[in-house]
């Protein structure tokens, strides 16, 4: 694995939540394979996305200080910071595209950080937007 990956916050939630196992399995591997490679990418968005979503749309919600220290282990990771250029690169986006603006921000954050390949499951599965190839690694 060469290019860098960069995960969008719903491959790390699976990652965390127990109640899909199947998915967990996939989301922990990939991530592992990743960081073992040395070609991980995420950003400033994901880490919040993922506390919020993990401590409160999860079935069974981590504990805000678990959650935490999984964001804190989360952030020495390679980070894209969320600039107003890269959120203005997502406004065009989203007004050229049919992608909402906070897909739109996981995109220019993904080719800011020169990431080839960005794993979702929230954009079409094999597309290419901005340089930057979309895989959903659950189908």
């Amino acid at each position: 694995m060469s290019s860098l990956c960069f995960f969008d916050t719903n491959v790390l939630v699976y990652a965390a939540d127990a109640d899909e196992p199947d998915k967990q399995a996939t989301a922990i591997a990939l991530f592992r394979s990743c960081v073992d490679a040395g070609a991980i990418l995420l950003s400033t968005q994901v880490l919040q996305e993922f506390y919020v979503t993990v401590t409160r749309k999860l079935a069974r919600p981590l504990a805000p200080a678990l959650a935490l220290e999984a964001m804190v282990r989360l952030a020495v990771l390679p980070l894209v910071t969320v600039t107003v250029d890269v959120i203005a690169a997502a406004a065009q986006l989203a007004n050229r595209s049919q992608m909402s603006f906070w897909d739109a921000l996981i995109v220019r954050a993904a080719a800011a950080g020169g990431s080839e390949v960005l794993y979702t499951e929230d954009l079409n599965h094999g597309s290419v937007v901005d340089g930057v190839r979309i895989v959903n690694p659950f189908v």
